[in-house]
């Protein structure tokens, strides 16, 4: 319904461990929006203008309205809180406690003590993440229309887990392939099969 707010911080107030209020002044209306804490640092100085990704939440009783930094980041936390079990207040902490590329990282390789790390998160809790999510991302990598890449990828035994991570991180079908086709020259990256590797150098050929 609502999917980013544009406007001015006007307030913010720690609510939690991983939650915090931000009241967003847009065209003078206070729109107030749970936002992972972790966020709050990567908020501009007052006075400058902020979007912000919104995902709107209805009850019977109540609205709520969650904010994030990048649409990834809001994506990610749609797909958390269609688990069975992982409410919005635990997929907010996920998010606050791992940061979106561990996190990202964490679901793609199944690392459930990296999962469980999160207050509240239990290893079946996690273990349900895993699988689930993982199931959908290599999904939505099929559906991208992501191929093989003929020379310079990984290795196929972790190119899946490579795309998908990058996709989930917001990149494009067609930049996370020019990206692996660019790294992929470094003969010292060939030779690894450390996924994290690659994706790190993904990111970084991408921000250039």
């Amino acid at each position: 319904m609502i999917g980013y707010l544009k406007g001015f911080v006007a307030a913010i107030q720690k609510i939690g461990n991983h939650r915090t209020l931000l009241t967003l002044d847009v065209n003078q209306v206070g729109y107030d929006l749970l936002i992972p804490a972790r966020t709050v640092a990567e908020l501009p100085p007052p006075g400058e203008m902020i979007q912000i990704f919104t995902h709107l939440q209805v009850r019977e009783d109540q609205m709520v309205l969650f904010g994030f930094a990048s649409a990834a980041e809001r994506d990610l936390f749609r797909q958390l809180v269609s688990v069975s079990g992982v409410g919005p207040q635990m997929a907010l902490a996920l998010i606050d406690t791992l940061g979106l590329q561990d996190l990202i990282q964490a679901i793609v390789s199944g690392n459930i003590r990296m999962l469980a790390r999160t207050p509240g998160v239990g290893n079946k809790t996690a273990e349900r993440l895993a699988l689930e999510l993982k199931t959908k991302m290599a999904q939505w990598r099929q559906d991208s229309g992501l191929v093989t890449l003929p020379t310079a990828g990984p290795v196929a035994t972790i190119q899946e887990d490579v795309e998908m991570t990058l996709l989930a991180l917001g990149y494009s079908t067609s930049e996370v392939m020019q990206a692996l086709q660019a790294v992929g020259q470094s003969t010292a990256l060939t030779k690894t099969g450390d996924p994290e590797a690659w994706i790190r150098e993904a990111i970084a050929w991408l921000s250039r």
